[in-house]
């Protein structure tokens, strides 16, 4: 009997009873899940940290817009994928989300090159039970609108590393310019460079934080 334990993160209580029904219900004869779920971040980090010390994940799946933890330092499913990562060296990470932009994509793929990758719009319950054997056997899955962007869009890629993603994060939370310095160890006129490269990265044309904020949240940023 093949025992897997799996992590499941994602902030909508009846999307992970979806998944969960789904794997329940196509896993095979051999195969026993034992699956535990969180809803945010703090959750999430509990669950990771306590795994890493007591026990161990085989899958972890993350939705990429979560709660943000209360102290700031994880704000989405892409910085608990980092510490699974690095947590959890031996376990699959499969990301799920509702963004599909392909400067999102790539950004992801780059930062975190998951063992598997779905967009919830392409999701089926087919695919998934397909995706969730595939990558247990031989990773990484990719559903059809990775795949269709990749093509597109290889050579046009968005790169915002973390601490562009915390400015950004600090920023959506009405921290001022002033008083990032506080929370991110680098020179005011660093972090203004940083700005100026967002506001190019985003096509902000007016130089407002505002629209840079808004450009960001509109591309899944935030």
């Amino acid at each position: 009997m093949q025992r897997l334990k799996i992590l499941m993160v994602d902030d909508h209580p009846i999307i992970i009873e979806g998944y969960m029904n789904v794997l329940m219900a196509t896993k095979t004869d051999d195969q026993e899940l034992d699956i535990d779920t969180a809803n945010n971040c703090d959750m999430a980090e509990i669950m990771i940290n306590r795994a890493s010390d007591n026990e161990h994940y085989d899958l972890c799946f993350f939705d990429i817009s979560l709660p943000p933890s209360q102290d700031g330092k994880y704000t989405s499913g892409e910085d608990l994928a980092k510490l699974a990562q690095t947590k959890l060296p031996n376990a699959k990470i499969v990301i799920l989300t509702m963004f599909n932009e392909s400067f999102r994509i790539h950004n992801i793929i780059r930062e975190i090159n998951p063992d598997g990758f779905l967009i919830k719009s392409d999701l089926t319950s087919m695919e998934l039970a397909d995706a969730f054997q595939h990558i247990l056997k031989s990773p990484p899955y990719y559903s059809s609108t990775v795949h269709n962007y990749i093509k597109r869009t290889i050579t046009n890629e968005i790169y915002v590393d973390d601490i562009n993603r915390k400015i950004l994060h600090l920023l959506s939370q009405g921290i001022k310019t002033k008083s990032l310095l506080d929370h991110i160890q680098l020179s005011m006129s660093a972090i203004e460079k940083r700005k100026k490269q967002l506001k190019l990265l985003f096509d902000v044309d007016d130089g407002k934080d505002e629209t840079l904020l808004e450009m960001a949240k509109e591309k899944g940023f935030i």
